[in-house]
């Protein structure tokens, strides 16, 4: 009897004690700072990086995958067992002993250029933790995870997020009309330069409709992205006044790279997929298939399964410890820590998942969401059919 045929009576989870790695792993962030300090060795200042960009993606290598699912009767207990939902209050005053303690850290010592800039994208990468963290408590409707989830948001000025992510990317993911959604040949940064401002913009409109339909102002502070925004500003404000103005490039290398970091997950997390139109006019219902999954252990375990991407999007109220694989979906060849450097190089993430999305979509460019001033020549290059 396997673990998808179990009873739910008899079913144990046996990640249970393993998802406190997505605790534990992000404090190798003020790790490193803390130990230069104890040691004086600089080596310490590169350890966040190497272990999550080198070595994260040799672990998914040796571990390989897990395509285990909990059975469906089980999900009900696995939702409303407290553990797991503790574990995500946790690692809400260790991202934010992290991100302070490295800022100061940052404003108050004299470091070589390039170990500052370790330090200071080592802080970003944290405040991407932050920000899966505030995607994973801001999709749950207790008052207590959206507080802290904008809380969380706010550290790196991205409180919008939530808002943006839930009320329009999840209605206009794999779309045109998505700016969350990469498009096949269109690389990272080109990327970042329409999926930044746009997602912003697109929260604000949310926000503000939202607030109208209430017969309320945008400007009221009833807004949620005006309260992430002074909770940031009061923050910034302090952080400034206490340490000087070498705080300044300090948030805004932090701030910039955290922000950065969201762009990264969602450049591969639905890369040139497409729903359909339907003669309504109406996009097909968002499938498993309109996602990028990796089922990659290790981690997985680090990021509150989020790159069990397919199932998300199909069920957006699941809690990480209950998502689920499904065959012959559009898979990745490594985790999202392998394929961030993968897309940092353009040409190589072109060279590795254009003949995946080709594979996924049989070809046909009707299937497949083209960067609009490239499709000709994509069509042609690629032989599609149009």
């Amino acid at each position: 009897m396997t673990c998808n045929t179990l009873p739910a009576t008899q079913y144990k989870d046996p990640k249970k004690y393993l998802w406190l790695l997505s605790v534990i792993a992000p404090f190798a962030a003020p790790l490193g700072p803390i130990m230069y300090l104890y040691t004086g060795h600089t080596q310490w200042l590169w350890v966040f990086l190497a272990f999550f960009y080198l070595g994260l993606p040799v672990l998914d290598f040796v571990f390989g995958e897990d395509k285990q699912n909990p059975p469906e009767q089980a999900v009900p207990q696995l939702e409303n067992t407290t553990y797991y939902r503790v574990i995500t209050y946790l690692l809400v005053p260790i991202i934010t002993f992290g991100f302070l303690f490295n800022v100061v850290f940052l404003a108050t010592h004299d470091l070589h250029w390039l170990h500052w800039l370790a330090v200071a994208i080592t802080t970003g990468s944290l405040l991407g933790f932050g920000l899966n963290l505030g995607h994973e408590m801001g999709h749950k409707k207790r008052k207590l995870d959206k507080a802290l989830a904008l809380f969380t948001l706010s550290l790196g000025g991205y409180g919008h997020f939530s808002i943006e992510h839930n009320r329009g990317h999840h209605r206009d993911v794999a779309t045109p009309e998505d700016p969350a959604t990469s498009r096949m040949g269109e690389h990272i940064y080109e990327f970042m330069l329409r999926e930044i401002p746009g997602a912003f913009k697109r929260a604000w409109k949310l926000e503000g409709e939202r607030l109208e339909r209430a017969g309320k102002s945008r400007w009221n502070m009833g807004n949620e992205i005006l309260q992430a925004g002074a909770m940031t500003v009061v923050l910034y404000t302090t952080l400034i006044a206490m340490f000087g103005w070498s705080m300044v490039p300090v948030m805004a290398v932090v701030a910039f790279w955290g922000a950065f970091q969201l762009t990264s997950a969602n450049y591969i997390e639905h890369y040139g997929l497409m729903r359909q139109k339907l003669p309504s006019g109406e996009y097909e219902r968002c499938a498993p298939h309109h996602s990028w999954n990796s089922n990659h252990l290790v981690s997985n375990l680090v990021v509150f399964q989020l790159q069990r991407h397919s199932d998300h999007h199909a069920n957006p109220a699941r809690s990480y410890q209950s998502l689920r694989d499904f065959p012959e979906l559009p898979s990745l060849p490594s985790g999202y820590f392998g394929m961030f450097l993968i897309a940092y190089v353009p040409p190589l993430w072109f060279a590795i998942m254009n003949p995946r999305l080709l594979e996924v979509a049989g070809k046909n460019a009707q299937k497949i969401n083209i960067h609009p001033r490239k499709r000709a020549r994509v069509i042609q290059r690629y032989s599609l059919a149009a």
